[in-house]
């Protein structure tokens, strides 16, 4: 009888889980704990292991909506494994090998794409043109990318360069005057941060008070340590680590900014976990570091690697992602200059870093030119009231300006006086 592969619990309050990908084709032999499919709820992806080995058949299909429960596919375990199964995989890989030798001594030559963005794949790539359209690029000081390759085997020719010369500014591979439209269907994910947005605009009474940082010192900080410390502690020393540490010893000092409403009680954690809102391929997500406020310097900065890392690869649990009791983004990393983070519900606060920027500054009467960061902390004025809010952001400035606060949580000359 048919082993009978069906959605997994996966955690309370979740019923729906879309199919993203079948990892193996309908037919396709499989071994035992193999994984083969990837689904996505409105929180995280998880995977499907096949429960025996025997052949696949599917039942379902990507991008369908599956109930907890539903079957996706059947394994045949009583079918045998295919003889000399892995052979022509080897053979397949070595095939193309030998032809792109051959093909790279009648190939024009390559040109070396360099561009200010490093982070574009198609710019690390060699991009083939024809000699001509190599000089004039070259001649031109072309930004390659910007150019849309006709030619045979993604070959950029003349007549591709003089037609990017002609339209200035038009995106790769967009026809003039072009009004296609295209519609995309909304993931699991993304329907979920839709809702729980607009439930923390209309549930919540948000306001956002700012301030500014002198990053300076901490400048200075990491430029002096950066290599003992990633020597030391294999991970690098990096913006995150000191903001956590900080909002940790303001969060025990407001402890308002560390709760959260519960009917009508007011709930104070003596804990911090702190959620960091992470930039995703399928959307935004906020993995948590559990007692950050007990967390060394170093452990920070492993933690939030190690949860980047799972956000990229969509490999976040569900508990990775639930239970924070406060919440950092960062927008300046894609160049924010000042913004107005929202609630991650049902936390009371969050703050929002942004880019660093050399600006004048009145400093002893004199001008002298720091880089600046402004810092935005939105809360919920039911939990919090202006004065906690501002003094937990001044608190924030304070140790951050002055990193050495950070060992003993205020002035070290001032625990020394124990004033």
């Amino acid at each position: 009888m048919p082993v009978e592969i069906k959605v997994p619990t996966v955690g309370e309050s979740i019923n729906e889980v879309t199919l993203t990908k079948w990892i193996k084709k309908d037919g396709d032999y499989v071994e035992r704990d193999e994984v083969i499919a990837e689904l996505e709820s409105e929180k995280a992806t998880f995977e499907i292991n096949a429960e025996k080995a025997g052949i696949l058949h599917t039942a379902a299909k990507e991008e369908d909506n599956l109930q907890i429960g539903d079957v996706v596919g059947t394994i045949d375990d009583t079918a045998e494994k295919p003889a000399g199964k892995e052979a022509p995989a080897k053979e397949k890989q070595e095939a193309p090998k030998a032809e792109s030798k051959k093909e790279t001594k009648s190939e024009a030559p390559d040109v070396k794409v360099i561009s200010p963005e490093e982070n574009k794949p198609r710019e690390k790539e060699n991009i083939k043109a024809t000699p001509v359209a190599a000089a004039i690029l070259a001649e031109k000081k072309i930004d390659v990318s910007k150019v849309t390759p006709t030619g045979t085997h993604g070959r950029i020719t003349k007549h591709d360069v003089m037609d990017a010369l002609e339209n200035p500014g038009r995106a790769v591979g967009k026809e003039l005057f072009s009004r296609e439209e295209k519609t995309q269907k909304m993931s699991n994910l993304r329907r979920t941060i839709s809702r729980r947005l607009v439930e923390a605009k209309n549930s919540t009474a948000m306001l956002t008070t700012f301030n500014e940082v002198d990053m300076g010192p901490i400048m200075e900080l990491r430029k002096k340590y950066k290599e003992v410390f990633k020597k030391t502690h294999d991970v690098n020393l990096g913006f995150m680590s000191f903001f956590v540490k900080s909002c940790c010893f303001a969060l025990q000092e407001w402890p308002s900014v560390n709760g959260r409403i519960d009917g009508d009680n007011i709930i104070l954690h003596e804990f911090c976990d702190v959620s960091i809102a992470v930039s995703s391929p399928k959307g935004l997500v906020v993995p948590v570091i559990r007692n950050a406020e007990s967390l060394s310097m170093a452990e920070i900065e492993k933690e939030v690697v190690q949860l980047a890392v799972k956000a990229r690869e969509s490999k976040l649990t569900i508990e990775e992602m639930t239970g924070g009791t406060f919440t950092i983004t960062n927008g300046g990393v894609f160049g924010s200059l000042m913004s107005t983070p929202i609630l991650n519900i049902p936390q009371s606060a969050i703050l929002g870093m942004h880019n660093i920027v050399e600006r004048p500054m009145a400093v002893n009467g004199q001008v002298a030119i720091k880089p600046m960061m402004y810092i935005a902390l939105s809360y919920d004025h039911r939990v919090i009231d202006g004065r906690e809010s501002v003094s937990f952001l001044v608190r924030v400035k304070e140790m951050l300006e002055n990193p050495e606060q950070l060992l003993f949580g205020k002035d070290p000359v001032k625990a020394l006086l124990q004033l």
